[in-house]
């Protein structure tokens, strides 16, 4: 189930103990799920030998929630699992800053996945794609005809898609299998489809299949989400003429990222941020979501891009918009092996892969709001070295009170503050 109100006023000063009472209580996770995040989402050696190979051990990262997203007038509280200070309170405090006009909208496509053959060695490429259209239904029902529950709940391949492209090492007709994947993120689905149908592809184009494999760019498979923010939702000072001196900052920022490569891949990094770490949290393959963000950032463009779109309305309101690949599933994987994973998704309420891409593609837009507006005003150190700070004074050997009585002297330091201040600060206090 979701939650009834993702507002929580005061939520950071509370224990860890508390917040995950409170979060428990909202979420009404199970004794089970309780536990898994108490236990620091450790898993026991057996389930992690299980999911991957010499296995030595385990490694934990932290689980913040970020407060105030409401997408399409529902409240989540969201899961992000990373090391970065700064990710978790800025996205919260951006979601916080478009509720005027009623939080995030989401428009997003239904779980269509692509699986690849290539095919070499065809004596006439264009009579081999001719053959391969000529046989589609052929080629759906054989993939379909896999026994497996996706299918059963209306999935499995919908259509194929055939073009040549000429490369080093000659002319390659590439198809395309189309499949519907439901609620799984669908990997193994495609992959099988892709292998089972290969000798007749090869029977029909009298060519080779050589790879045969899913694309993580899956355009059919598009998360699209917006959110509206009033110039005094974003001012410093709750004025409309700040707020519209920020709006403009952040839309030179955002220019920056549009025709600039070298500025687009920082940008879209804060973006990451976000998404790549709910993905984490929630058991995804985050390094396929990062691939295909990434890869759909250049596609169709001239040069790679920002991933994000913003856009002054005629009423001086900022409007938001990403539109990127989100191949995510509730069922199989991680998500059904990790218990921390598990718990997170009951702490969303999620009921879809769809909405699960929804909530993932908001986490980046807030996110990337989050650090324009920093740039765009008081610059990106600032909050990331208030919250930073903590971890500065463990790394100069701190311990005990003394981490917050030296974070909080950084906090007053004039100028840069870097770890030889940090150090230096620490020497002061042991030395009183």
């Amino acid at each position: 189930m979701s939650v009834e109100n993702s507002r929580l006023s005061g939520f950071f000063r509370h224990s860890v103990a508390e917040r995950r009472r409170i979060v428990a209580e909202m979420a009404e996770l199970s004794e089970g799920q309780i536990e898994a995040l108490r236990a620091c989402g450790e898993l026991d050696e057996a389930a992690a030998d299980r999911m991957i190979e010499n296995v030595i051990g385990t490694m934990s990262l932290p689980v913040g929630v970020a407060t105030n997203f409401v997408i399409d007038e529902k409240h989540y509280l969201i899961p992000f699992c990373l090391e970065e200070s700064s990710v978790v309170a800025a996205a919260s405090n951006m979601a916080k800053r478009c509720l005027q006009n009623g939080g995030f909208r989401s428009n997003n496509d239904k779980p269509l996945m692509i699986a690849q053959l290539q095919i070499m060695d065809c004596e006439d490429t264009s009579n081999a794609e001719q053959a391969l259209q000529s046989a589609s239904e052929e080629l759906m029902a054989l993939c379909n005809s896999l026994p497996s529950t996706m299918i059963r709940l209306g999935g499995g391949c919908k259509r194929i898609e055939t073009r040549t492209i000429h490369s080093l090492s000659g002319p390659m007709v590439v198809l395309h299998i189309i499949v519907d994947c439901r609620d799984a993120m669908g990997a193994n689905a495609v992959n099988t489809m892709a292998e089972l149908i290969a000798p007749r592809v090869e029977e029909l184009t009298g060519g080779r299949v050589h790879l045969k494999i899913l694309s993580n760019l899956a355009i059919h498979r598009l998360a699209r989400i917006e959110a509206t923010f009033t110039p005094e939702e974003l001012s410093d000072d709750g004025t409309r003429e700040n707020g519209e001196k920020v709006i403009q900052g952040i839309l030179e920022a955002h220019h920056f990222a549009v025709a600039d490569p070298f500025r687009a891949a920082t940008h879209n990094k804060g973006v990451m941020n976000a998404i790549s770490s709910v993905g984490l949290a929630c058991g995804q393959d985050w390094r396929a979501i990062e691939a295909g963000c990434h890869a759909y950032a250049a596609y169709g463009k001239e040069h790679y891009g920002s991933m994000t779109e913003w856009t002054r309305l005629e009423n001086g309101d900022l409007l938001g918009r990403i539109e990127t690949p989100m191949a995510v599933g509730t069922v199989g994987g991680a998500s059904k092996v990790h218990p921390a994973a598990q718990a997170n998704l009951a702490i969303l309420g999620v009921e879809s892969a769809q909405e699960l891409a929804g909530i993932i593609a908001a986490s980046g837009l807030a996110q990337n709001l989050g650090a324009l507006r920093a740039l765009a005003t008081k610059g990106i150190q600032a909050g990331h070295m208030k919250l930073h700070s903590r971890n500065m004074a463990v790394s100069a050997g701190a311990v005990g009170d003394e981490i917050e009585i030296v974070a909080q002297r950084l906090q007053s330091v004039e100028g840069p503050k870097t770890q030889t201040v940090v150090v230096q600060l620490l020497k002061t206090l042991r030395s009183e």
